[in-house]
């Protein structure tokens, strides 16, 4: 019998190729996609993708979305708090597993595993220690339509943002980028591929540079460079 299992959905490719890879294996029963937003400013934490956007994803993907709620500029403990809350009430609902699309980074497969225990919950990692040059390309063999919504401007210029992911953009990224953005170079919207029923139409608005943890709830970060972000709209947005 497939595990009940609870999906941490980030709008991205990564999360696109797990959620593809564990429907097509069928262990896990996928009852939730489970998305931090930022409150203020009503958009999905980190990636900046407009929460119409989000549940128009999750529409076309067919599973029911769980959006958490979190504040401008969340502490750890706040953080741990609401996710902890959240994962409980799942629980009690009948979850079993809880599945990330993380490939590579131990400390942060670490701490996720931790405060699943605390919950009752096992992790599953469907890419992990996959090779990500790999990993790039089966994302878009598979058909999945990819565009930037965020890059880290300490090591890409604005050139990369509002980009669809195809061959031409792994091949210009500069030597040392993740050919996944798997340190957190560059962020993703799929829009279209085999998990949706129907693509979600998007349109690029304005391509805007922000410091570091500044406007869409993610954690400040060392560097001073910031972010580049493409705000995606759908056919209802309109530019703020």
């Amino acid at each position: 019998m497939a595990i009940p299992a609870i999906f941490n959905w980030s709008t991205g490719k990564d999360s696109a190729l797990a959620l593809h890879t564990v429907l097509r294996d069928g262990a896990y029963d996928v009852r939730w996609l489970l998305t931090t937003v930022n409150e203020h400013y009503d958009r999905v934490s980190m990636h900046g993708v407009r929460t119409t956007l989000l549940r128009a994803q999750a529409a076309a993907i067919g599973i029911p979305l769980i959006e958490v709620r979190l504040p401008e500029t969340p502490t750890m403990e706040h953080y741990d708090r609401i996710m902890m809350e959240t994962l409980s009430a799942l629980r009690a609902e009948g979850a079993e597993a809880s599945i990330f699309g993380d490939i590579f980074l131990e400390d942060l497969r670490a701490y996720r595993e931790s405060r699943l225990a605390e919950a009752g919950l096992r992790g599953h990692f469907p890419l992990w220690k996959r090779p990500t040059d790999a990993l790039v390309y089966e994302v878009i063999e598979l058909g999945f339509t990819a565009t930037t919504t965020c890059v880290n401007a300490a090591v890409l210029d604005h050139r990369f943002v509002g980009r669809v992911l195809d061959d031409a953009f792994v091949r210009e990224l500069p030597a040392g980028v993740d050919p996944c953005g798997e340190n957190g170079e560059f962020h993703t919207f799929v829009s279209a591929g085999p998990l949706f029923t129907q693509p979600v139409p998007v349109r690029l608005g304005d391509v805007i540079r922000r410091p570091s943890g500044s406007g869409t709830g993610a954690n400040p970060g060392t560097d001073n460079a910031g972010f580049w972000y493409c705000d995606l709209l759908s056919a209802d947005d309109a530019t703020d």
